[in-house]
């Protein structure tokens, strides 16, 4: 636990960073939180998810169990919220500007979420830095609608947004309608996609998944891919979804083949009272930031 002396000052920032190690300038990592929720088709409330991640992060412990490892030392920086614009299109261009300008400073970008709308804004950004770039997106739905209630930037319309700038390997998808699943056929294999009931029937998915995904990588996740029995706090929940472990296996088997540039994690809808679920996402984060940059 960063702070554990209520008497000590006890920063608002990803992990209670101090100060030496949140500084902007020192920090090799910059969570960008985007307090974003306009497209929501269900229930709203993820624009609240990223200020719930960065509380519950505050009661982390540095040293990562499994690992053996303290990961805080590569600096992380917390910025402050994105300012929101009332216009989905407008709102991923406001990201790929804020993305763009990280990344030129040479910040290794984790942006919360917000709606999963915002994501393409941020892959946009980072294809342009890395040609044949590939995007590992974990979600119960597979978002490849070419336009929802007249939008093409609705949150359910992301991964095909992504899927025009760069291949998208979807993982724990559930929930497809018709339209997108004949789009991912006739995609010549831009677009793959592991369903969370094969992957729970196939011991050898992990290798599958990696296989199927270039040299560098950007993560999206949008949390609604875990299961609803440890992640109920999401705006479209789907039974049938993937676990604590299932989850981590892929991200450490991808971070020791393939090169993780950045990542999001996305549409925690915080329910009042039950706080497991904002834990879940805060030692998710900080667990990918260990695996993906703490030794790059």
């Amino acid at each position: 636990m960063a702070v554990k002396n209520p008497h000590f000052y006890f920063p608002f920032n990803f992990g209670a960073m101090p100060h030496e190690l949140a500084g902007y300038g020192a920090s090799m990592v910059a969570i960008l939180p985007v307090p974003y929720d306009a497209t929501t088709t269900y229930r709203p409330g993820a624009r609240n998810g990223p200020a719930a991640i960065i509380d519950a992060s505050r009661h982390l412990e540095f040293y990562d169990e499994e690992t053996g490892r303290n990961f805080s030392g590569i600096g992380i920086c917390t910025l402050d919220e994105l300012e929101v614009v009332d216009d989905s299109e407008k709102m991923a261009g406001r990201v790929y500007d804020a993305v763009k300008t990280l990344l030129d400073d040479g910040k290794k970008v984790v942006m919360l979420g917000g709606e999963h709308s915002i994501s393409s804004g941020s892959v946009r950004a980072h294809a342009e830095l890395h040609p044949g770039l590939t995007v590992l997106h974990l979600d119960a739905h597979a978002d490849m609608r070419d336009e929802f209630g007249g939008n093409r930037f609705n949150h359910g319309c992301v991964a095909r947004r992504i899927s025009e700038l760069c291949p998208v390997v979807s993982v724990g998808v559930r929930s497809i309608a018709e339209e997108e699943a004949g789009h991912i056929k006739s995609s010549n294999g831009r677009i793959k996609l592991f369903s969370a009931r094969e992957i729970h029937d196939n011991p050898g998915w992990v290798d599958e998944v990696v296989k199927s995904l270039g040299r560098n990588v950007y993560v999206t996740i949008d949390l609604d891919a875990f299961d609803i029995s440890v992640m109920p706090s999401v705006g479209t929940p789907q039974p049938g979804g993937l676990h604590w472990y299932q989850v981590l296996s892929l991200m450490e088997r991808l971070a020791a083949e393939k090169c993780v540039v950045g990542f999001d994690v996305t549409e925690l809808m915080p329910i009042p009272g039950l706080h497991a679920p904002d834990f879940l996402a805060a030692k998710l984060v900080y667990k990918l930031i260990g695996y993906f940059f703490s030794r790059q």
